[in-house]
């Protein structure tokens, strides 16, 4: 790369082409026209998990009405295909002439803030030819979502290079497997496996869910009466796809509030939903009876109980164990029992990635990420010009999508009127004191992924704006009245 030349230079510059990048791209081009911007992207094609996804049955598990942006209506089943998913972004592109501001097969090897230019400057590299680039940009929106896209985590278990079957997980399915006849072993019971398991069950002589611990499901039909109702009333796209997307806001507002409140009655409404479908025919005490309470993690949807009807059939099955180790032609289980399989599928979750596992520096330093403090659970504290979007846990991502982009084009507004060049997240005297927590804290929301990686990720205080709260009902209001002007954000 020649170090003379100068860099490309943009007024924002996004870093991913997946739901949270197009709908940065879409804010910033409607609400600030003129703003000179780009988006990276290092797959060659727009659209992140859902491209990265490739497995049997691949669907959201949060329905489109909320899933989708609030500026483009959704007009099929609220819990959605990826294909379907694709087919809805790629017509935000269309529509609103995105593609010609993201370059793909750009990956982005480090991000270095100058203070002298006031400037990020990003290294990156272009996938499809080698070449080496400089780009720089003003103001540095993360939208690369929050895991490694490139492996899935697997956990080391004794025996595995004995087995002679084939280990599979996921994140990387090979479009060669052929499980059809086979015996096939999915470790793990959260989203991933109760959408793998139905659309595979038909084909294979029987797949089992292996499961540590139970999960919490929900089923329901995969159609949404009142968007149904109000089409055939011929209302407009628009019409139906707010009213109706503030209706399940509000259920889901309700729901959530009532899992905290009275978390043993809707523990027991979810397994018995459960155990009116499978009867019988299993244990639901001992398989889908979690010992956490209801939203602590993520609750996974299962439309049309597609899962509990594959366990009708005998073509699936549910074990709750823990793995001894691999064997030659399985698992052998703690209890003692074995599972014979010719296939084993880890579904056993994500590598944290903050900040895409970019290295970062400022002004020469690099950047401790998990020493920093939140600010919203967008910015953080002596980094400059830069906010990463981190959507929600318990509701739709791109909820917190939409929110955080008004945000900044709010504050890239204010920056513009009172010439302001520079924007960091500081603690102020009043803070000083504050005690400090994880990111998440654990008694709110604990996944795997999460404990693994919490030490990776910044912290945050007991107070606004300290706080990544993962509340939607809250943030709603709290955000787009928060004050620029209150000292927790220094401007230069």
């Amino acid at each position: 790369m020649n170090t003379s030349a100068p860099p490309e230079h943009f007024d924002v510059l996004i870093v991913g082409a997946g739901i949270s990048g197009l709908g940065a791209a879409y804010h910033l081009s409607t609400q600030m026209p003129g703003t000179r911007f780009v988006a990276l992207e290092s797959k060659p094609t727009f659209g992140g998990t859902w491209v990265t996804h490739r497995y049997p049955g691949i669907r959201s598990d949060s329905d489109l009405y909320t899933f989708g942006y609030r500026f483009k209506p959704w007009t099929s089943a609220p819990i959605a295909t990826a294909d379907e998913i694709l087919r809805y972004l790629g017509e935000v592109i269309e529509e609103n002439r995105l593609g010609e501001h993201i370059r793909y097969q750009h990956r982005i090897l480090s991000a270095a803030w100058s203070g002298t230019d006031k400037r990020w400057h990003l290294q990156v590299r272009r996938e499809d030819t080698g070449e080496l680039l400089h780009f720089s940009c003003g103001f540095l929106w993360m939208c690369q979502g929050y895991y490694q896209h490139e492996q899935g985590y697997t956990p080391e278990w004794a025996g595995m290079a004995s087995y002679q079957g084939r280990i599979v997980h996921p994140q990387t399915w090979p479009e060669d497997l052929d499980y059809k006849g086979k015996r096939v072993v999915v470790i793990g019971s959260g989203a991933t496996a109760a959408t793998l398991i139905p659309a595979m069950a038909d084909d294979c002589a029987h797949i089992t869910m292996l499961q540590r611990s139970p999960t919490y499901f929900r089923t329901a039909r995969n159609l949404n009466e009142l968007a149904d109702m109000l089409r055939q009333l011929e209302l407009p796209e628009a019409w139906i796809h707010e009213i109706v997307r503030r209706k399940v806001l509000f259920e889901q507002g309700a729901f959530a509030a009532r899992a905290l409140r009275e978390p043993e009655a809707v523990k027991q409404e979810l397994v018995g939903n459960v155990r009116a479908i499978l009867g019988d025919k299993v244990d639901v005490d001992k398989h889908f009876t979690p010992h956490y309470r209801p939203w602590q993690q993520r609750l996974a949807f299962v439309p049309d109980a597609d899962l509990f009807q594959a366990v009708n059939r005998g073509k699936a099955s549910v074990v709750t164990d823990e793995i001894e180790c691999f064997t030659p032609t399985g698992l052998k289980l703690k209890s003692g029992d074995t599972l014979h399989a010719d296939i084993i599928i880890t579904a056993t979750g994500f590598k944290l990635s903050p900040l895409g596992d970019i290295p970062f520096s400022i002004d020469g330093q690099p950047l401790e990420f998990g020493e920093t403090v939140t600010y919203r659970g967008a910015m953080f504290t002596g980094v400059p010009n830069l906010l990463w979007i981190f959507g929600y846990l318990r509701w739709s991502w791109t909820l917190r999508v939409d929110l955080m982009a008004d945000f900044v084009c709010r504050l890239l507004q204010h920056m513009k009127a009172t010439g302001a060049q520079v924007v960091t997240p500081q603690l102020r005297p009043v803070d000083a004191q504050m005690p400090l927590g994880p990111w998440v804290a654990p008694d709110n929301f604990n996944p795997g992924y999460l404990a693994r990686g919490m030490h990776l990720l910044p912290r945050q205080g007991d107070a606004e704006p300290w706080q990544n709260t993962q509340d939607y009902e809250l943030e709603r209001k709290q955000i787009p009245q928060a004050r620029l002007d209150d000292g927790a954000l220094r401007f230069e």
